[in-house]
């Protein structure tokens, strides 16, 4: 399955212009403000005295510019996160427009013929920069997954979490009436505290005695065994943190697209997400609150020529520290590339996950090029 590779250096010097310009990966994080939780204020850790601007730095550091970096807890129910990119990511019919990274696992479970895990979906809207001013202020949009027209779920639905008056030690024991929680409808409950994570569930960046959230709730997702263990099960389709990262589901379409009364509408790109937890339950102890994570998006149209079906098929690691993976579902042939268009290797994908060791790699920028057999090619930048 090799090719000839007379052709190469100017594409890769056509293509490293681009990538010097513009990544296929968030650029921006322009809004952070997760809902209680066992991973706040840890993941990322907050230092005495930080900022709201000191916390979005460091998530930034986390995931501007990767497509699967270190993973950002949103809390609770409502908890979000809002991002930019420096292109608009485009609306192809019929195609898949960009995937996002949680750390969903899951297993097909034969007594229930149901896939479930840990699986913490999280709903994902967008925005198109139609005012052209580079700030998310305009319309927004929900992702319509599988769950949104489901008799169950709450549309405009509120949630004000109450910081505690005082902070609660579970050293020794867990603690279930932690940090209350009210709704609009007239119900309330509590995010619980367990032995694991000893921290303060609160956001300490908030100074603020309470946060309220909006939006879509969906129905509860978790069902407790015989054992005490709760089974997160997965929804069929469109969320975030619902399906394993290789899996064709933890990609979108922006064609789900939906107004705030549920008509679809068409988008010719976006150029904001927002992600943010859609399910209110508490799992039990082990588990704990539903809590989306996420590591990172990608535009799965980036790149030149129409490979949009290509890149739909392949997942490329960028951040290349000790090896090179590639999950793919089509065979590959593959040259690895200085940025400069120097040939360092060239091997065979075959199906499935690869993995190349990058440890005698230099740090710096590289450049991958993946050909199918019909002569389909496409190049990814990678960094070390």
């Amino acid at each position: 399955m090799k090719h000839k590779l007379a052709f190469i250096i100017s594409v890769f010097i056509c293509t490293s212009a681009i990538c010097a310009e513009t990544t296929p990966y968030i650029s921006k994080i322009i809004d952070f403000v997760p809902a209680p939780g066992q991973f706040i204020n840890v993941i990322p850790a907050y230092d005495e005295g930080d900022t709201k601007e000191d916390i979005i730095a460091k998530i930034g550091s986390q995931i501007i510019g990767t497509g699967n970096g270190t993973l950002l807890s949103l809390g609770a129910w409502g908890g979000y996160i809002i991002v930019g990119f420096d292109h608009t990511i485009p609306n192809i019919i019929g195609e898949y427009d960009f995937h996002i990274s949680g750390n969903a696992h899951l297993s097909y479970i034969e007594e229930t013929q149901r896939y479930g895990g840990s699986c913490e979906p999280g709903i994902v809207m967008v925005s198109r920069d139609a005012n052209n001013n580079g700030l998310a202020d305009d319309e927004w949009f929900e992702l319509a997954g599988s769950g949104h027209y489901l008799p169950e779920t709450k549309k405009k639905y509120e949630v004000t979490y109450y910081k505690p008056s005082a902070e609660m030690d579970a050293s020794t024991q867990n603690i279930a009436n932690y940090i209350l929680w009210k709704d609009n409808q007239g119900e309330q409950g509590y995010i619980s505290k367990n032995v694991f994570h000893k921290q303060s569930y609160f956001p300490l960046w908030i100074d603020a005695d309470s946060i309220t959230f909006s939006g879509t709730l969906l129905p509860p997702n978790g069902v407790t065994g015989i054992n005490g263990y709760t089974i997160l099960y997965a929804f069929d389709w469109g969320y975030a943190d619902n399906y394993p990262n290789n899996d064709e589901r933890s990609r979108f379409k922006i064609e789900w697209a939906v107004d705030n009364n549920g008509n679809p509408v068409h988008l010719d790109g976006i150029d904001f997400i927002k992600i943010y937890t859609g399910v209110l339950q508490n799992n039990g102890f082990m588990i704990s609150e539903c809590s989306t994570e996420i590591a990172g998006i990608t535009d799965l149209h980036f790149g030149s020529g129409n490979t949009a079906n290509f890149v739909d098929k392949v997942f490329v690691s960028s951040n290349i520290g000790k090896e090179l993976r590639i999950n793919t579902t089509i065979p590959l042939f593959g040259t690895l590339l200085t940025i400069n268009g120097t040939i360092i290797t060239e091997m065979n994908f075959h199906q499935g996950n690869n993995i190349l060791s990058t440890n005698h790699l230099q740090k710096g920028i590289y450049l991958l090029q993946l050909t199918d057999d019909y002569g389909t090619s496409h190049v990814y930048k990678l960094i070390k």
